[in-house]
């Protein structure tokens, strides 16, 4: 966009993705209010995990922004039916029960089927809220041979995730994070939704939020 003279200078440019940013998370929010956030029941299945966002320094230089100084939990919630995905990406400050099953109530419809590793706090709460609930055993397979589970799903969306918030230098600071978190469930719930595709509700949004 510098070499087209579309704009003049980086600092332009991070100004202007500030803003686009901005438009995403104004429009996600719109939606949650209006329709809530909720994935699951009977013809959508359910993946839960939690990885570190820490962040990330090139060549191990660079400045030592707050997160990397501890880490940063994601939590997951993956809803797959057919090719469709719609993620839920919240940051919390500890992989516990009191953190995480929460927000799976909030967001996931009793009596469906969710899917996890086999960590603690999974154990027995979410068969009690009601969920059908099958776990996978990583130490010893990556497919359960019983059940034909599986998390490769969440493994492959943890990656592209990941690389998309550290290209654009996203985690640094916990603000910053949650902005791109929201970036990309907007793209999920929204943009692929939209019959031009992401640039189509990009400008849809842009046009709501910025009447003349």
């Amino acid at each position: 966009m510098i070499q087209d003279g579309i704009a003049g200078s980086s600092a332009t440019l991070s100004k202007m993705t500030k803003k686009l940013r901005m438009v995403c998370k104004k429009a996600l929010r719109k939606y949650k209010r209006k329709t809530g956030q909720f994935v699951g029941g009977r013809t959508e299945f359910v993946i839960i995990d939690e990885s570190n966002f820490r962040h990330k320094r090139k060549y191990g230089r660079g400045r030592v922004g707050e997160t990397w100084r501890r880490k940063k939990w994601v939590f997951g919630i993956l809803a797959i039916k057919g090719d469709r995905r719609r993620p839920i990406l919240r940051l919390v400050e500890q992989r516990s029960r009191n953190h995480l099953i929460p927000v799976i109530s909030r967001h996931v419809r009793q009596g469906s089927t969710i899917l996890s590793d086999e960590w603690r706090p999974y154990k027995r709460a979410l068969t009690t809220l009601g969920y059908t609930h099958y776990t996978v055993n990583h130490s010893r397979w990556f497919v359960d041979p019983v059940h034909g589970g599986h998390t490769q799903n969440i493994e492959r969306a943890w990656s592209t995730y990941k690389n998309q918030v550290w290209r654009l230098r996203g985690n640094r600071t916990e603000k910053l994070l949650k902005e791109h978190l929201e970036c990309i469930e907007w793209t999920y719930w929204l943009g692929h939704n939209h019959r031009e595709g992401p640039l189509g509700r990009l400008l849809k949004d842009i046009k709501r939020q910025y009447r003349v």
